[in-house]
C-alpha cells in the first residue's frame, strides 16, 4: 500500500473549516476533488485534525493512500497543486508507512495566534491577524501565558473533541512575542487541543492585560475547570496552524 503524507498551507477565510462537509468549501473538501481529477479512486482523506471556519494553516498535515501512482513522488506534489485553488496548496509530500494516521501518531501541535493593536481599522492588516483595542499590557501578557504551562483541566477554555473525551491537556509552549511592526504574537504547543482552545486562550490572556480579569482568576479557573472569567473568543481569522509533530514516519 503507498501512503503519503502532505503538509497543507492555506488561507482559511475562504473555507468553512478544514473537515469536509455536506455543501460547504472545506480544505478537506478541495484536497479530495484535486486528487479525483489526477486519478485517486479513495474515500476520504485522513487529517491531523480541525481547524474552525476562517482558521489559516502552515503546516496542517492530511494523509491518503494513492496505489495507482506510479511516478516520483515530487511529480505527486505537482500534480495536486495544480488541481487546487489559489488559496491552498500542498507544500511538502513524502511516503509514510501502511499504517500511519495523521492524528492519532501526532506527538504534539503548534498555533500561532497574531494581534495587533491600533485604534483605527487596518483592512490589510486585519485579514490575518486581530486588531485589539485598547492596548493590553504586555506584562500581564506574559504573566498569563505562564499559567498555561503543563497538565491541567482546561475545560474552562474549551470543549472536548468527542462525546467521552478528557479536557486535560498537556502544553509544553505558551509564550508571547513582540515583532519590529509591534505585532503581538502567541505561541503555544500542547499534545492536542480542546475545541476552540486556543482562540479561548488568547481572548482570555487580552481581558486579563486589560484589566477585565485578573491572573487569580485565570488560575482558578485551571485548578478547577470552572471560573468567572469573561465569555468570549478571539477572532478566528488571526490563528494559523503552524505545525503538527511526528515521530519516525519512514515505511
Amino acid at each position: 500500500m503507498a501512503r503519503y503524507q502532505v503538509i497543507l498551507a492555506y488561507d482559511g477565510v475562504g473555507f468553512t473549516g478544514s473537515q469536509r462537509q455536506a455543501n460547504s468549501r472545506t480544505v478537506q473538501g478541495e484536497l479530495e476533488n484535486a486528487l479525483h481529477q489526477i486519478g485517486w479512486t479513495g474515500n476520504s482523506v485522513l487529517m491531523a485534525g480541525r481547524t474552525d471556519t476562517g482558521v489559516h494553516a502552515a503546516g496542517q498535515a492530511a494523509a491518503f493512500d494513492f496505489n495507482e501512482w506510479s511516478h516520483p513522488v515530487e511529480r505527486l506534489l505537482q500534480a495536486i497543486n495544480a488541481k487546487l485553488p489559489a488559496d491552498l496548496a500542498v507544500r511538502k509530500i513524502r511516503s509514510v508507512h501502511a499504517e500511519f494516521h495523521p492524528r492519532f501518531d501526532a506527538l504534539s501541535r503548534s498555533y500561532r495566534y497574531r494581534l495587533f493593536c491600533e485604534p483605527i481599522r487596518d483592512p490589510l492588516r486585519e485579514r490575518f491577524a486581530w486588531r485589539l483595542w485598547p492596548k493590553p499590557e504586555s506584562d500581564a501578557l506574559n504573566q498569563s501565558a505562564e499559567l498555561f504551562l503543563g497538565t491541567h483541566d482546561f475545560a474552562a477554555f474549551g470543549s472536548a473533541t468527542s462525546e467521552k473525551g478528557t479536557t486535560t491537556r498537556t502544553v509544553t509552549k505558551s509564550e508571547w512575542r513582540r515583532k519590529p511592526n509591534g505585532e503581538w504574537q502567541f505561541e503555544v504547543r500542547a499534545d492536542a487541543f480542546l475545541y476552540r482552545m486556543v482562540r479561548r486562550l488568547v481572548f482570555v490572556q487580552t481581558a486579563a492585560a486589560q484589566g477585565r480579569c485578573s491572573l487569580e482568576d485565570i488560575r482558578l479557573a485551571l485548578k478547577k475547570g470552572v471560573g468567572s472569567l469573561p465569555a468570549g473568543l478571539a477572532p478566528a481569522h488571526g490563528l494559523s496552524l503552524t505545525n503538527v509533530e511526528y515521530g519516525s514516519l519512514k515505511r
